[in-house]
């Protein structure tokens, strides 16, 4: 296995023959990211030996990687003086992304260890509301004054620029900090020295307030393409950026939270193997007691009808098809709706649009369904017409009421300020079938005359 341009088992073989002088010049070489990997796999001894070995403008790069679990272990097994390094070189959102996961007695040991100025910041990040604006931003960032010229720019980032995030996008402040403008490495690079920051400044600013969504953040730079964002405060003071790299980093979490709401499960923190057998119990079990009690309404609807099933008991062998067929087409518009309103293609402003467009769709599709029933139905039972086309009329509307369902559940569930992925697959699907159910027998009992 390699870890990028390098061979894992030899960097193990260093590491057990102790030839920590050469493992330490091809860690030098690596990337952070590749480096954190390979101290995950170590025993906890060694994680703490092989993090000690990094020269110390690669160290706190690599431990924003690592998994909080080992960066309380390293936190736990070195100096006040190391911590104190590793606390003030990493990026100030990353700090604080660490603290939220470690417990109360090692955060406060960190924050012991921080310069005044460093916990006086941090402890501002962490009073912003969880999953806004504030909480995912950076205070490193380039800021320029309108009155600058661009030499006096250049000679700024120069200065200043080794620890800010990113370079490429400046942002020019007034005296108070109001944001004024944007101006990028490319503008300064395309206008002479003697140009005045004022007169090249983009004043359109795309701009975020700290109390805001985080998803709406990320909707932000979906729309826009962009590599960061500033953030303001209420008096549209620039108090920090929210750079691409946090942005996917939002996506990912919220989509993996949109899976597990999709699937019935209450959203874990933790990675999968991470995760407790307990916790994962506790997450997944609420949603499947309140599936488990809505679906014997599916028991009920069969107990109504329990004189049509005993004349024709042939009826039950059609309930497997289209219970399992109403309640895939009921997905399909779910996860196409919720995908829609989570991109920002779709708002609750266009539901009967919305409406109109899957109930064309479930039409199309019953009829194509129902007629492949149809001709299967007439050969496999020749003789019974009316009991294929009471099939496949149930058919028919069951995928279209699916549709519907499937479509306007996601969006009364953004109506009611709730999250559409919990409007999914096993929700739906149990309120499709009771509804399949009703349709089925109520259509079969008018053409067979069961009732």
């Amino acid at each position: 296995m390699a870890i990028g341009s390098y061979d894992r088992e030899e960097l193990d073989e260093l590491l057990e023959s102790r030839q920590f002088r050469k493992l330490r010049e091809m860690m030098s070489e690596m990337n952070e990211v590749d480096i954190a990997e390979f101290i995950e796999e170590q025993e906890p001894e060694k994680k703490v030996l092989v993090y000690r070995m990094l020269p110390k403008e690669l160290a706190a790069d690599v431990f924003s990687f690592l998994e909080v679990e080992d960066q309380e272990h390293i936190i736990n097994s070195i100096t006040d003086y190391e911590l104190g390094k590793i606390i003030e070189d990493l990026y100030v959102d990353d700090a604080v992304d660490m603290l939220e996961e470690l417990p109360a007695i090692v955060v406060k040991r960190v924050l012991q260890n921080a310069t005044p100025q460093t916990r006086n910041l941090i402890n501002q990040f962490l009073q912003y509301p969880e999953n806004s604006a504030g909480s995912i931003m950076t205070a490193e960032y380039i800021g320029l004054k309108r009155n600058m010229t661009v030499e006096q720019a250049f000679a700024y980032i120069r200065e200043n620029g080794v620890d800010k995030e990113t370079i490429y996008t400046c942002f020019v402040t007034d005296s108070k900090r109001c944001l004024q403008g944007v101006v990028t490495v490319k503008d300064l690079l395309m206008n002479p020295y003697d140009t005045v920051i004022k007169d090249i400044m983009d004043e359109n600013i795309i701009y975020a307030v700290t109390t805001e969504d985080r998803e709406d953040v990320v909707e932000t730079f979906n729309k826009y393409d962009l590599l960061c964002l500033p953030v303001v405060d209420h008096e549209d003071r620039l108090v920090g950026i929210v750079t691409v790299d946090d942005a996917v980093e939002v996506m990912e979490q919220e989509a993996t939270e949109d899976f597990e709401k999709m699937a019935a499960m209450f959203p874990s923190e933790k990675p999968y193997l991470k995760t407790g057998v307990l916790e994962l119990t506790k997450n997944r079990l609420p949603w499947l007691l309140i599936l488990m009690f809505t679906s014997i309404l599916s028991g009920t609807v069969l107990m109504d009808y329990e004189h049509a099933i005993q004349v024709l008991p042939l009826l039950l062998s059609f309930v497997p098809m289209l219970m399992d067929t109403s309640g895939n087409c009921g997905n399909q518009s779910s996860t196409m709706v919720i995908r829609g309103m989570a991109v920002g293609e779709i708002e609750l402003k266009d539901v009967l649009r919305v409406i109109w467009k899957e109930f064309r769709v479930g039409l199309l599709c019953g009829l194509v369904l129902a007629a492949a029933n149809f001709v299967r139905l007439m050969l496999q039972y020749p003789g019974r017409p009316m009991l294929s086309m009471a099939v496949v009329l149930s058919l028919v509307a069951a995928i279209v009421l699916a549709k519907i369902i499937g479509c306007v559940l996601p969006m009364l569930a953004e109506k009611m300020k709730l999250d559409p992925a919990i409007m999914a697959a096993p929700l739906i699907t149990t309120i499709v079938d009771v509804g399949s159910l009703l349709i089925y027998f109520r259509v079969a009992c008018a053409l067979l005359n069961l009732a």
